[in-house]
């Protein structure tokens, strides 16, 4: 099987980053980002972001994960802590956070260490999820080898009879993560591909370092 993708083509012309005109902490930026995508580009799920990690095997690996909170401090998300991310990130907490906004012609890509949130932060979110999902983090051993469909459905029927009425907790085995960023960098598109690409690098000091890097 092979397919020549050599003549495709898309020009980028929505936008332009300066890097005088940034403000000094990135989280700001991203901030103004996420709600200018959010508001003007529908089309993008705006809190989807790949993240990498590096397994056991000392491969890297991404996957797309759901942004649910970002602060100053930094990126928190939600996954089960005995999955294959967990597991890595247990192994090794540097990670790699990075967003793609196709139509806003945009990717902001950061580095960062990740560390589980406190307890109460993880079970307020799981008791804000909709009961299906509460009844998916117990039902699925997220990663594991299983048979086949059936197997999650009727696990799920089996979960669903014993909680029928009661109040589904937290499983111990779930929860947050927060990556704190050393590196964030911003990118648009340009025409003629000659990209804007704006680096901040976190200080000793804990300020942030910007420069503008070569397309």
């Amino acid at each position: 099987m092979e397919k020549d993708l050599s003549n495709y083509r898309k020009s980028y012309e929505k936008g332009e980053l300066v890097l005088n005109k940034v403000p000094d902490n990135p989280m700001e930026l991203f901030q103004k980002w996420f709600h200018e995508v959010d508001t003007h580009f529908p089309q993008d799920e705006t809190n989807a972001m790949t993240i990498s990690t590096i397994g056991k095997d000392g491969f890297p690996k991404n996957r797309v994960v759901l942004l649910k909170r970002y602060t100053y401090e930094g990126f928190i998300f939600f996954t089960n802590y005995n999955s294959e991310k967990g597991k890595a990130i247990e192994l090794n907490p540097n990670v790699c956070l990075s967003f793609f906004w196709a139509g806003a012609e945009r990717q902001i890509i950061i580095k960062g260490k990740a560390e589980k949130i406190a307890e109460n932060l993880s079970d307020g979110y799981f008791e804000s999820r909709p009961r299906g999902s509460q009844l998916g983090a117990l039902v699925s051993n997220q990663s594991a080898v299983i048979e086949n469909r059936a197997y999650l459905e009727n696990k799920l029927k089996l979960f669903e009879k014993q909680y029928e009425g009661r109040t589904i907790d937290r499983p111990k085995h779930w929860g947050g993560y927060l990556v704190k960023p050393v590196e964030i960098e911003f990118w648009q598109g340009r025409p003629n591909r000659l990209h804007d690409r704006i680096r901040y690098r976190l200080e000793e000091d804990f300020s942030w370092l910007t420069n503008r890097l070569s397309p």
